[in-house]
């Protein structure tokens, strides 16, 4: 009998592997930071002993989800400037409040707030486009929380740069001090293509190849964004990219609302990774993705939530369910985007997009033990037929009880472990009412 830091029992496991294996009565050993094996509860228990037993009376495991496409911080900007095109919301209301209130200790505090929601969502992992990435690491990290943290890139000054060398300057400076840290994987985030012209994106492109790092992107998210490109360089926004030589497996492009047939066999060709931010996308009625078109070309599409400023949450939960449901709809086929697929998109197809996949996103031996135990002994998740459309379709974050990243508990019975959740939301309501007398 080997000894092992934690054995989680379930009534059902899923791995998330390539067959989309259901365990039922399974099992999940864990030592240090990694998963030693996955299997019915009878195999685990008879190779292997713990102190540390997690058994939930009627309860489901899977990896933990990951959210491909948010700005953590800006969850101090929660409601602050709703019903607004995204043009109008970003230039007079979001930029703004960003070059008044930008700043480590800002960024620090909120991102804690963000940290906290996901991490009560069953979110272990999100991939980040934003300014100030020491500060936003060490906060993930605090928290437990695993994070590819993009430094923003723009032509324009703001309050985190004031010249595009200076943005570099910061962007390699951070890589450096953080590539090879177990938690936060570094990344270059030019900002979009009508925020940074040609040689910027060029010399993001040889940042990413040169520390070899993810690359994070607005892309087609508008109607408009797309004949600003098209009538300034006479190619759309894929092809553009395509010609600067910048697509390929490392890019993560957020959106992709607006793409021709066309567009989507480059993205397949290049492998890249798209991030779909489907409420974010409804609420600034930005269009709807052609994901089942995506898919059905070998695009792999992941779930983001963009920030809780457009959302207005961070729930990847959710995301799936209006995804799933939505792309039924407007396909016109109730076979569109199963719930299996949902949630391959929102885990293993996640990890694999950022870079990960060798990490995390499945429950799988030598892999990160990220995971998180679900409750399902609640009203609207009774009775159970097909556990997939459960979780897809039914579930709350509010039903998850347990997260695990990298072997250490973050979240148990509901509570955060790593950090004093009432210290966070009272921190939050300070800065709000701080940005709430400077809007007058």
């Amino acid at each position: 009998m080997q000894k092992v830091d934690y054995i989680i029992q379930a009534d059902y496991v899923l791995p998330m592997d390539d067959r989309l294996t259901v365990i039922h009565d399974g099992a999940v050993a864990v030592k240090g930071t990694n998963i030693l094996e996955v299997g019915t509860s009878k195999e685990i228990l008879n190779k292997y002993t713990s102190d540390s037993i997690l058994r939930r009376e009627e309860s489901v495991v899977f990896p933990g989800l990951m959210n491909t496409h948010t700005h953590a911080a800006m969850v101090y900007f929660r409601g602050m400037a709703d019903d607004l095109p995204l043009k109008e919301w970003l230039e007079n209301h979001i930029w703004p409040a960003e070059n008044k209130w930008l700043g480590p200790d800002f960024i620090s505090d909120s991102v804690g707030l963000a940290c906290l929601e996901m991490l009560k969502g069953g979110v272990t992992a999100y991939n980040d486009m934003y300014f100030y990435g020491d500060a936003a690491g060490k906060a993930t990290k605090r928290m437990g929380m695993r994070a590819v943290l993009g430094v923003g890139i723009l032509d324009f000054p703001s309050k985190s740069a004031g010249t595009i060398d200076e943005y570099f300057a910061n962007a390699e400076s951070f890589i450096k001090g953080w590539k090879g840290d177990s938690l936060i994987t570094p990344c270059i985030a030019p900002h979009a293509l009508y925020t940074c012209g040609p040689e910027t994106l060029k010399r993001a492109r040889h940042v990413a190849d040169t520390y070899d790092i993810p690359i994070h992107i607005h892309l087609s998210e508008t109607r408009w964004e797309v004949e600003e490109i098209t009538n300034k360089y006479h190619m759309t926004p894929v092809e553009y990219l395509d010609s600067l030589g910048f697509l390929d497996k490392k890019v993560l492009a957020a959106h992709c609302v607006w793409l021709t047939d066309h567009e989507i066999q480059i993205l397949a060709q290049r492998g890249v990774g798209v991030s779909h931010c489907i409420e974010s996308n409804l609420k600034l009625a930005s269009g709807i993705a052609p994901v089942v078109k995506m898919l059905n070309a070998g695009v792999k599409v992941t779930f983001g939530t963009d920030g809780a400023a457009s959302n207005n949450d961070l729930n990847i939960l959710s995301e799936m369910s209006t995804a799933a449901k939505l792309h039924k709809a407007v396909s016109g086929d109730p076979t569109a985007l199963n719930a299996q697929t949902a949630l391959l998109m929102a885990t293993r197809w996640g990890a694999e997009v950022l870079g990960l996949g060798e990490v995390t996103g499945s429950l799988e031996k030598g892999k990160a033990a990220d995971l998180i135990i679900v409750n399902l002994k609640k009203p609207h998740l009774t009775p159970i037929y097909n556990i997939y459309s459960h979780i897809v379709y039914s579930m709350r974050p509010s039903d998850i009880e347990m997260v695990m990243v990298d072997g250490k508990l973050v979240v148990n019975d509901g509570e955060l472990l790593t950090a004093d959740e009432s210290e966070i939301l009272s921190k939050a309501k300070n800065w709000s009412k701080k940005i709430l007398e400077d809007c007058g």
